[in-house]
């Protein structure tokens, strides 16, 4: 062997031999999925008994660690699914991804919670919690692809509320909840631009109209959106004649049944206006079936108008309109 050789040997033990630093090791456990925990310090955050290993959860998350906190409770949950103390566990693996910012993940923790123990001590706080996450979305808040925000979601967020008022229907924010599934219907947009789902949302507040009924104040403001949304789309380009009167009969049961509602002023010039709209759709076929001399076509949608608002401007333009169109049925034989 070469005197150079010998040299490399000597050199490569000496390198073997010094102790090495490396970043922290990615570890792999079946059950538990791929962490990071540094050099030595493998494992320790680690219990053998399902209690103590939500100790390790609580200390950290108190601390705000929430990353240990994250990884420890969700050993709890992974570990011993089936344990007094798995709830506990889950409902901090929630709490850490909320206080994470990673609302949406926590949304959802919160509701495998809620689906696996629906008797759990604070339900109601949980619950509460959901109602909070889904409030920031439906103002406007986008949900993310990994860390990336990427867009507001209407539709998401309508399916939280719809999860919360499933989980539980009777409970504090349940009726809030229930409305606010009709107002993400409502806010609904594709590429930018505004697609309201209309009959969506109006089934939404159907169903808080009817399920709440013995709460006036969520009646009420159910029926009020409702009314406002079969107006609104009454206003669409593409409208079904038959969304005015859905309008006005809505806004009609709304008055007769909280007839003291402030909103109610509103409804009825709402009401005008709806028939005034539909007054003008019922003039214009007239008048195209009397530019035709379809007269008796002309003359029922004349009355039509008569009906639907006799003290407008368009009103009185058609009882002289049929007044003329009279001597032309006669003289045509009909």
């Amino acid at each position: 062997m070469s005197f150079r050789s010998v040299r490399v040997l000597l050199a490569a033990a000496f390198l073997l031999a010094l102790p090495l630093q490396a970043p922290a090791p990615l570890i792999y456990r079946p059950g538990e999925g791929w962490t990071y925990e540094p050099v030595g310090g493998e494992g320790r955050w680690q219990q053998p008994r399902a209690k103590d290993q939500l100790e390790v959860a609580q200390v950290a998350f108190d601390k705000k660690a929430y990353g240990l906190a994250l990884k420890a409770a969700r050993r709890v949950v992974q570990v011993w699914p089936l344990s007094d103390f798995a709830p506990r566990a889950q409902y901090l693996v929630a709490r850490c991804y909320e206080a994470m910012g990673k609302d949406e993940k926590a949304f959802k923790e919160y509701q495998k919670l809620l689906e696996k123990q629906p008797k759990i001590a604070n339900f109601d706080e949980i619950l509460q919690r959901q109602f909070e996450i889904a409030n920031q979305y439906l103002a406007g808040k986008w949900f993310k692809w990994g860390p990336i925000p990427i867009f507001a979601s209407m539709g998401r967020t309508a399916k939280m509320f719809g999860d919360i008022v499933k989980t539980g229907p009777y409970s504090a924010v349940a009726p809030q909840a229930q409305l606010n599934i009709g107002a993400a219907e409502e806010q609904r947009k594709m590429f930018g631009f505004k697609t309201p789902d209309y009959p969506a949302a109006i089934a939404a507040y159907d169903v808080a109209a009817d399920r709440y009924y013995d709460r006036p104040a969520v009646a009420a403001d159910a029926m009020f959106r409702a009314g406002l949304a079969w107006q609104k789309q009454a206003q669409m380009p593409d409208r079904d004649p038959s969304t005015a009167k859905q309008a006005i009969a809505r806004f009609t049961d709304f008055m007769a049944l909280y007839p003291n509602d402030p909103r109610v002023p509103e409804a009825e010039k709402l009401i005008t206006a709806l028939k005034s709209d539909q007054a003008r759709g019922a003039f214009d076929i007239a008048r195209y079936y009397e530019k035709r001399h379809k007269w008796n076509g002309a003359r029922i949608y004349y009355n039509e108008v008569l009906l639907l608002d006799p003290h407008s401007s368009y009103a009185t333009e058609a009882r002289q309109r049929i007044d003329q169109l009279q001597s032309r049925i006669r003289g045509s034989g009909g």
